[in-house]
């Protein structure tokens, strides 16, 4: 991808007023691409609302937007290390969630810039490993993070009720 490619996005924090924004992002971007790719996943109504409750993410960590022409057109959540519900099980990591991009952007290559953006603030906070799960199943969300450096460490995967969730780390050099 040119470095150019993505000339006019703007990477900033979210605010409140992004946040019905980014929560319908997050619930159409995740709905639209599991049933795609994964037709077994359904996503209820409680999930939605909490896709949806942006604020209590923003209190707990750091969401960053993808900005467009005024448009949010993309989003990505890193909890710093030790916030309440992180699911880093590396000692100081930082937390990455909620990676998503509009379904009219899905496959251009705006992750990367939102990735970009996380793993700065990542090195900011000086952490060892960003740390992140991927739904079994999910292959190609689980390549294009082993394409920006992440491995596999099934020592961190989390097996839900309803869902088994793959590990996978960044880890920082010291």
């Amino acid at each position: 991808m040119s470095p150019h490619r993505w000339e006019g996005v703007v990477i900033r924090e979210a605010r409140p007023e992004d946040d019905a924004a980014v929560g319908e992002l997050l619930v159409e971007s995740f709905i639209t691409q599991y049933a795609q790719k994964l037709p077994e996943v359904r996503y209820d109504e409680t999930r939605k609302r909490e896709l949806r409750d942006v604020a209590r993410r923003r209190a707990v960590g750091r969401v960053l937007v993808a900005e467009l022409v005024g448009r949010v057109v993309g989003t990505v959540s890193l909890w710093p290390p030790g916030a309440p519900g992180s699911e880093a099980w590396i000692p100081g990591a930082a937390d990455l969630r909620q990676l998503a991009t509009a379904v009219d952007f899905h496959g251009q290559g705006l992750s990367g810039p939102l990735l970009d953006a996380a793993e700065r603030l990542a090195r900011e906070w000086s952490v060892p490993a960003i740390c992140l799960h991927v739904r079994q199943g999910a292959v190609g969300v689980a390549r294009m993070y082993e394409r920006r450096g992440f491995v596999r460490e099934p020592t961190g995967d989390l097996a839900l009720p309803t869902l088994f969730l793959e590990a996978y780390v960044l880890r920082f050099p010291a």
